[in-house]
């Protein structure tokens, strides 16, 4: 499923997508819309796809809380304990998460919240992705901790100290809401590429919300633009 190839972002054979990314950073729009777009590209195909959302440091913007939008479209869903209740929030993990993970059938996009604290779940984990997975952090450089270089290979880094999962890609998420122009993305494109140079880590894609930003205002940008359709964003935010 991840392979095939699409206009969207780097191809890849892995079976297991981990995106982890900083409070803001907008990772849960990207999974949520990463999840979209591949349902959208394997419509008729049988491959099943899930959702595992283990972001059980962040009280907000849940990617389970577009459970019946992302089940519409075939995509499983799965969360914590409270898996039926997006009010309540306990740290605390459902068995259940494990079954997208151990089935070899099931392409699975793993939605990780904030620093390396809520990155923590993931060592729990790390049995399932062993070979087969991808690591993939946001990046939003309008974010104050990942602002800059220094603090964008800090929190790179410090992710991979707390879990021992290296980051495969990095993802150019830089927005403001409802004010972001292709200049903005453009400028976290600058700063995904110097995270690149000095990491190693290559830039997986430049995503750009499409009600906002148009496609050829980025040309030339990179070769891999992901439009956000911004699914997270209730429409009382903008009244």
């Amino acid at each position: 499923m991840f392979n095939q190839k699409n206009p969207y972002f780097a191809p890849t054979d892995k079976r297991v997508l981990i995106v982890a990314g900083h409070y803001g950073s907008g990772k849960t729009e990207f999974s949520v819309s990463l999840a979209m777009h591949l349902a959208e590209l394997n419509r008729g195909t049988g491959k099943k796809l899930a959702l595992v959302d283990l972001d059980i440091a962040n009280p907000y913007f849940r990617s389970r809380e577009r459970r019946k939008l992302l089940e519409e479209y075939g995509i499983k869903v799965y969360a914590d304990v409270y898996d039926s209740e997006i009010t309540a929030e306990l740290p605390a993990l459902s068995a259940e998460i494990r079954k997208p993970l151990e089935d070899d059938s099931t392409y699975v996009i793993v939605d990780v919240g904030g620093n390396d604290a809520g990155a923590r779940v993931l060592n729990q984990f790390k049995r399932y992705c062993a070979g087969d997975h991808l690591f993939l952090t946001v990046i939003n450089a309008n974010r104050p901790e990942t602002r800059d270089l220094e603090g964008a290979v800090y929190h790179l880094e410090s992710i991979r100290h707390e879990t021992g999962l290296a980051p495969d890609g990095i993802i150019n998420n830089c927005h403001l809401l409802m004010e972001t122009t292709a200049n903005t993305v453009k400028k976290g494109h600058k700063l995904c590429e110097e995270v690149s140079k000095a990491t190693g880590i290559p830039i997986f894609c430049d995503c750009y919300p499409e009600p906002l930003v148009k496609r050829e205002d980025l040309e030339g940008l990179s070769e891999h633009l992901m439009p956000i359709k911004m699914y997270m964003r209730e429409s009382w935010l903008d009244k």
